[in-house]
Formats: structure tokens, sequence, C-alpha cells
């Protein structure tokens, strides 16, 4: 248990730079955190929240400029020595990133991960105390220690996260930065661990700031909130205040954007023509067992659904529900064991490979993180235009023409400014941008967005789900809308389907659905949904 109280970290004036850069990250930027308390430090993309972490661990590139005072439990972070700095991180603060995996390496073990870590500040204790801690860290996160010497990649994406939970309260640090912890993890998982999360810090006395573009989730975890913009903090205050009674014009606009993404902003569902059939699809993956009687995991079971021109239909779902198995599978990624998909009605399986490859050009994707699914030297114009080359549609310059065409009607105008940019030029929206205009090059009638907005902050959420409504009207696209979030699917979608251990258990239209559920599954994804209207609930 921490004994600090008071101010446990006072930022005044801090100004930072990067040494690509000459323009300040941070500039004049103020905060403290008392002993004990959550914080909640929002922003946009771009505004600095990140930086504000990398300062207070002094985790710079080399040749970046830090100015101002840091002060965390008493001691003057900018003025430490190395040696120091490495002992800070540890035992002055712990760090939960939002990708675990960046922390974690995958050579190591779960067990020496923790050893290594301990053995780091705490050398003088023996190997069995620092065994012992380590599996207690384990209990104290939920994992059991007989885990102890599994890899990182035998864990699930919440269990890793309990993993880097554990690793930042290892040395009882009396203060905590977890920067968007929960952005990759379904609602259910990121409602464990930020629970976990909580829980922790109140059983150690330590603070938390937490880092999110999430205003909904930010509220309903910590008891106050900071807003940053270019560099500075704008407004702070208690969260149920700040939410109820925004005073700048960024926290308006970032309420007003939380609340636009959960409203129903859909017309009536069209039923025009049906352009996409799915028929007991099964997908089936051996877990090994005997070749004459094989274990099998049953990802996707029975399931179907129709989807209609011009419709949106959310499939919702806890993490290794069959979503993602459900996608690959449209997509003819995976082979399936039974049942069929109807595209423009051919049925797939029918077909034979090169007529396949021509139909599939009809159904599109849409990727979580836009940047992962690019060329990094790949300039947006020749991204969008990579398409129609492949499969012979068009000359190189008419491809150009019809990329710069796809980039005004995505709203990257005027398209001379973005293509010719790289994808790490541009923004996470912009990006997302990009991977629209490229799925839509083909002209597809079905697009499939895989938790497309799930990385994006509230404000660019509610701008991409926007275009994306704005082109199924003017194209008539049918969308499959995969998400782990059903506020988000409540909003976008005309109808929603919930998935459970590969199986349809609830369906229907998504005003009906969120209103009146019937299945446990569905009641409990719609309590734990973090959503601004519900704040104050809990």
């Amino acid at each position: 248990m921490n004994s600090f109280s008071g101010d446990i970290l006072k930022i005044q004036n801090l100004r930072m730079c990067y040494p690509t850069s000459s323009k300040w990250v941070l500039d004049g930027f103020n905060l403290n955190i008392r002993a004990g308390e959550r914080l909640a430090l929002i922003g946009s993309s771009g505004s600095g929240k990140s930086s504000v972490a990398k300062a207070l661990v002094q985790i710079l590139p080399p040749g970046s400029i830090c100015k101002g005072d840091i002060f965390l439990a008493g001691k003057d972070l900018l003025r430490l020595q190395n040696n120091d700095l490495v002992k800070l991180r540890g035992e002055l603060v712990g760090l939960v990133f939002q990708d675990p995996m960046t922390r974690l390496n995958p050579l190591m073990t779960i067990g020496n991960h923790l050893l290594d870590t301990l053995q780091a500040h705490e050398s003088d204790k023996s190997f069995l105390y620092r065994r012992n801690r380590a599996e207690e860290l384990l209990l104290k996160v939920g994992i059991d220690p007989s885990r102890f010497n599994s890899f990182p990649h035998q864990f699930s994406g919440g269990m890793r996260q309990r993993i880097a939970i554990a690793l930042a309260i290892a040395m009882n640090p009396p203060l905590i930065i977890a920067d968007e912890p929960t952005s990759s993890l379904d609602v259910a998982v990121a409602n464990q661990i930020m629970t976990e999360l909580s829980q922790l810090c109140d059983e150690l006395g330590t603070s938390l700031l937490l880092i999110s573009h999430d205003l909904a989730l930010a509220a309903r975890w910590c008891e106050r909130m900071a807003i940053i913009q270019d560099g500075k903090i704008i407004e702070e205050g208690p969260s149920r205040d700040l939410i109820d009674r925004p005073l700048s014009f960024l926290a308006k606009r970032l309420v007003d954007s939380a609340l636009a993404r959960e409203a129903k902003v859909l017309s009536e569902q069209p039923k025009i023509k049906v352009v996409l059939e799915v028929d007991r699809l099964r997908c089936w993956h051996s877990s090994g067992g005997f070749p004459w009687r094989p274990n099998w995991i049953k990802a996707v079971n029975e399931i179907s659904f129709s989807v209609f021109q011009g419709e949106t239909l959310g499939v919702v779902g806890l993490s290794g529900c069959g979503k993602s198995t459900l996608c690959r599978a449209l997509l003819g990624l995976l082979p399936i064991r039974g049942g069929g998909v109807k595209l423009l009605g051919q049925r797939l399986e029918t077909l034979n490979r090169e007529s396949v490859r021509e139909a599939r050009k009809a159904i599109q994707m849409v990727f979580q993180d836009p940047f992962a699914s690019m060329n990094p030297k790949m300039t947006a114009l020749e991204i969008i235009a990579d398409p129609l080359l492949i499969h012979n549609l068009a000359t190189r310059s008419q491809a150009k023409e019809r990329a710069r065409s796809l980039l005004h009607q995505v709203g990257l105008i005027p398209a001379e400014e973005f293509q010719q940019r790289l994808p790490h030029e541009l923004s996470g929206g912009q990006q997302q941008r990009v991977a629209i205009a490229r799925a839509l090059a083909l002209n597809p009638k079905v697009l499939i967005c895989d938790e497309s907005v799930s990385m994006l902050d509230a404000e660019i959420q509610a701008e991409v789900l926007s275009l994306l409504s704005s082109l199924q009207r003017s194209f008539g696209l049918a969308i499959v809308f995969i998400t782990h979030d059903l506020t988000v699917a409540r909003g976008f979608c005309h109808r929603v389907v919930v998935l459970d251990n590969g199986k349809i258990i609830e369906q229907g239209d998504s005003e009906q659905l969120f209103h009146s559920p019937q299945s446990e599954l569905t009641k409990k994804l719609i309590h734990i949904s973090p959503s601004i209207s519900s704040i104050g609930k809990y």
C-alpha cells in the first residue's frame, strides 16, 4: 500500500518537441494528480496525449527537447540521471500500453518477464522471493501461476494486457500510466481489464493516469478528466460535470461526437434485393486428435443470414465468438466445411478458381488497423490505384485518375494535397479514408468492415461512420459491420446479429434488440458497453 499523500504528480509549463520537428508537441502543459486519484487525459488524434506519457518516463527519441517541471512523488524527473531514470520506470511509475505485445518479448516466458523486472529492482532479494512474488502478481491479475512458463503468443489479447498490468504494479508504484489500454480489446474484455486495473489501484493506493480517446470509458472509470488540445490542457474537472456542462469548444465537440456515435442516425431499413446470403455456414478447425477422430473447433457453426442492398448488418460478440473467422470465410480466406455463401445470386463454393476470383471483386474489406494493411512505401494514390492494376481493369494513368476521384469522394480534399503522402504521413482517420477508397476502387456491392473504427478517437469514429453512411447511399453498398461495441452497432447498423461460440444466439433490428434483448449475453454486452448517456448509472 502506498503511503504518499497530496499531489503525487505535478507538471508545470511542460514544453516538448521531437528532433524531426520544430513544432512544440507539448506547449505549456500543466497537470496535477492527487495520491490515489484516477484522472483521464482526453484529446483528439495528434493532441499530444501519448507524448505526455513519454515525457513522464523520459522515453523520448534522442535529440528531443523537454523543458519545464515534472515532479513525481517529490522527485524532479527532468533532472534525474540515467541510472535514477531506470529505477523510476517501475518503482515510481508503471506503464500499461495499448498493445501489450510491444512490451512483451516473444522469446521470453511470462514468468521470466516478471522475474526480469523484479531482478532489475530487487537484485538483493533471493530467487525464491522473486519467484513467489511473480506468482503472487499473476494471481492478482487473475492468471493461474501454472501458466508461468507460457509464452506471450499462447495468451489472448486480454490475458496479455493482464500481464502488462502485473508488470506495471510489480514494484507498487505510486502512479500507473495506462495509454489506450483497451482500444484493441472487445467490450467485455475491456470492462474486465478496467475493473481489475481500478481495483488494483484502490488496493495499492496507486494513482491512475488513463490516456484515452473514449470519453464514455474515461468518464466511467475516472472521477476527473482533463481535455488536451495542441499540447496544453484547455479544460478539466469532475467527469460528470465535464460531460453535462462542457465549457470549451473542443469538449463540446467531443461530447457531441460521442453522442452522435451512439445515436440512431440511419433511415428505415431498406429491402431492395439480397446481395449476400450465408446458408448454414460451417468453419471447423482441427485442433489435433487422431486422423480418424480429429478434435474440431467449431469456430463458425451453422450460421445463416442475409444482407440487403443498402443495408448495414452488425455482427457483435465477445473475443473468440467467431467474428473474425466469419469475416475471413466470406472473403474466401478460409476453407469451409459445410453450408455456403451466395454473392449476387452466385454460390461461391460451386465456382472454379478463376470465376471465384472474378466474383469476389464484388466483396471488399476495410481492416481494423489501416496502417498495417498498407504498403509503407506506396503513396496514397498508388495504394488506391493498386487493385485496378492487379485486376487489369485500367491503364496506369486511368487508375491514377480513378484514385484521385476516390480521394475526393472519401473527403481527402483537395486530392493533390494527399495523393503523394505515404501512410505514416497521414493521421489515423486519413489512413482509414484511404483504406475505404481502396476498397471502393473495384466498385464492390458488399463492404466488410472488421473493427474498422475501434482504434480511432470518438471524433474520427463519428466522421468515418458518417462517411460510410454517405458512401452507402451513393453506391448502394451492403455493409457487414463487425464490431465488439454494441453501442456503435446500435447507432450505425440497421440490423444486428449476436454471435457466441460460433452460433447466432440473437438477431433483429438494432434499436429493438438494444431495448429488448432476449439472451443473457446481449444483456451483458449492453450493460458493460460504455455510453455517454448512461454515465452515472454504474
